[in-house]
């Protein structure tokens, strides 16, 4: 597992949808996660210190927790399988860990909120990790060693392994070709702003 940070919430030009992007936290591989607005609002406003007048869903779930006498230890992103990530939060109750299965959106606005690490699983990391090329500036989706394949750009080829089949390909190149479309120059910005 990776520690990581919240970078920054994006909103893609092509359809408006939000992606959180979180950055490892001693390298510079970042992990794009498409999020609804409303999970995205809720990160928003507590990373910016945004006094709500009423509680909001993931407010209230730490409220019930802590008033429980549980406590979140650290959220992992866990998975990806078809385009979807999955997530757990790991939560100490009567002495004992317990893992909760969440959608990564829910997982980070409760994390920001409890103040607590958050982790991504490697093989995560292998499939959908991001790095900026330091040449063209665009992102190279995939494994740290990844090469060009065919000429399309972000779509890894394994070293040692058998080559990915079309269906994965297929696959990458779409997820290649929508974090193409963020503007990701200015990661790290976002942070360095709230901790002026």
């Amino acid at each position: 597992m990776q520690q990581m940070e919240i970078d920054s919430i994006r909103v893609s030009l092509l359809n408006y949808q939000r992606v959180v992007i979180l950055k490892q936290k001693d390298a510079d591989r970042y992990l794009p996660i498409w999020i609804g607005q409303p999970e995205a609002d809720a990160i928003t406003v507590k990373l910016h210190e945004v006094a709500v007048p009423r509680p909001l869903t993931h407010d209230l779930f730490q409220s019930m927790l802590n008033e429980l006498g549980a406590r979140i230890e650290h959220i992992i992103v866990s998975g990806l399988d078809h385009d979807t990530f999955y997530a757990k939060i790991m939560v100490a109750v009567n002495g004992r860990s317990v893992a909760i299965d969440s959608r990564p959106s829910d997982a980070l606005a409760l994390a920001v909120r409890a103040k607590v690490p958050i982790y991504v699983e490697e093989a995560v990391l292998e499939k959908a990790g991001v790095q900026l090329d330091k040449d063209t500036g665009g992102a190279v989706v995939g494994q740290e060693s990844s090469t060009w394949v065919s000429g399309v750009k972000g779509v890894p080829h394994r070293e040692a392994t058998k080559p990915p089949n079309l269906e994965e390909l297929q696959k990458l190149s779409a997820f290649s070709e929508f974090i193409e479309s963020l503007d990701l120059g200015d990661l790290g910005d976002e942070k360095k702003k709230r901790e002026k």
